[in-house]
């Protein structure tokens, strides 16, 4: 692996001093060829996955004698920089997991190992979870997640509010005399809760669609080579005045908490939210709905792809598959989802699931998956991407001139492509 192409991923994902210090947590590395597998991934503290990935690695080895896989989970705000640390010193494990939009960044890096998956296990799999750059597959998702329109049916029905369908989504009119609505009588402080203090990943994953959906979008897609025109172009800018109103106009707030709080705490009439808060909104409100995203001229979108399994470019090739043809099978993907709430990545796994079966209380939301999931941007380039949108979306949110806030993410962006000569594109 070039060693430029290393320092370039060390800034994408914290910098390399930060990378240093990470180091000291790696206790293992695979890349080995002794039998042992060695797995890392990002959720420390979170017992759910972490029981159900220790599930798969015992039904692994117990299942053959060539292999056994081990297992070592990080806490996922120094996840990161621990790869980019052991990438770096060449002590990479055999899997990690890597959250979808980065998946072209490693592979481009240097860090992951193209799969070679039989087509029986891949096809079932939802498009959005499948990790690929540059027409190769690189990582596998067990589960997926979805954002919609949280709202109560009898706020809408009370406000005289047509309840949207995925036949007859809003349009952008209803959705915004909706807002107006909800407001109107003053029961409600904000129309919609945006959790806008939550400036991690979610700008881009939940904000970009609707950029998407008015027409513009984060870069060109059929050249991956620049962000102006479609991120400064007309269409990016009817939006950025849209969102802005929202927040100038009084419908939602500036500093809304994480987690869609304003709405379960009853100040938000409804919140643009995760289904991993679906069953909690649920146990608060007896009449809740979760609505398809509106249509804002170009159908309706939503983020997707998250957290998938992938090897490293020094893994055992063989083992690593191996393993990935046990995990990925529909009891897993399924359990994964019975135990942490999420999608089931697959048709069979979400039937044999409480929520997202056919007739499950969440199943809208594989619908909303398989309809209108929108992947960001699959280019190494989209670590910038992120955080430019992130910062220059908080401006605009913020009371920014929206065509200055675009024009600058814009230059960022083609600057940052041009230095790397377009990222292999």
């Amino acid at each position: 692996m070039q060693r430029r192409n290393l320092m370039k991923l060390a800034a994408a994902t914290g910098g390399a001093s930060l990378a240093y210090s990470a180091l000291a947590a790696c206790q293992s590395a695979g890349g080995t060829s002794d039998g042992e597998l060695v797995l890392w991934a990002h959720n420390a503290g979170t017992p759910a996955e972490i029981e159900v990935t220790e599930e798969i690695i015992k039904a692994f080895n117990d299942s053959q004698d060539t292999y056994q896989a081990t297992f070592e989970p990080f806490p996922q705000d120094v996840y990161n920089d621990t790869v980019n640390a052991a990438a770096l010193s060449g002590d990479l494990p055999d899997l990690l997991t890597v959250d979808g939009p980065n998946v072209p960044n490693w592979a481009w890096a240097g860090h992951l190992l193209p799969l070679d998956l039989p087509a029986d296990i891949t096809d079932k799999f939802l498009p959005s979870v499948l990790g690929k750059f540059q027409g190769e597959l690189y990582s596998v998702g067990h589960w997926e997640a979805a954002c919609s329109i949280f709202a109560r049916q009898s706020v809408l029905e009370g406000a005289g509010v047509r309840i949207p369908t995925i036949e007859q989504p809003w349009t952008r009119e209803e959705f915004d005399d909706a807002l107006q609505r909800v407001t109107a009588d003053g029961t409600y402080q904000w129309a919609i809760d945006f959790s806008t203090a939550d400036t991690g990943e979610w700008y881009p994953y939940a904000y970009s669609p609707f950029l998407q959906s008015f027409g513009g979008d984060l870069i060109d897609r059929e050249t991956y080579l620049k962000s102006d025109g479609v991120l400064n172009g007309p269409e990016a800018l009817s939006w950025g005045r849209w969102f802005q109103g929202l927040f100038t106009g009084g419908l939602a707030s500036v500093e809304s908490p994480v987690g869609a709080e304003d709405f379960m705490q009853g100040k938000a009439a409804m919140a643009f939210h995760g289904n991993w808060g679906a069953l909690a909104a649920m146990d608060l409100y007896d009449d809740m709905l979760f609505l398809p995203p509106p249509d804002f001229g170009n159908g309706p979108k939503i983020g997707g792809g998250s957290w998938q399994w992938a090897a490293t470019a020094t893994a055992d090739a063989t083992g690593a598959t191996a393993w990935m043809e046990t995990a990925l099978s529909d009891e897993y993907v399924a359990e994964f989802a019975n135990k942490t709430g999420l999608i089931p990545a697959t048709d069979a796994a979400a039937e044999l699931t409480e929520n997202y079966a056919s007739d499950g209380k969440l199943r809208m939301m594989v619908d909303y998956s398989k309809e209108y999931a929108v992947l960001r941007p699959e280019t190494p380039a989209y670590t910038v991407i992120a955080s430019v949108f992130t910062q220059y979306a908080g401006d605009i949110i913020h009371g920014g001139d929206v065509q200055e806030a675009l024009d600058a993410a814009v230059a960022e962006i083609d600057a940052d492509i041009e230095a790397n000569a377009g990222y292999g594109f």
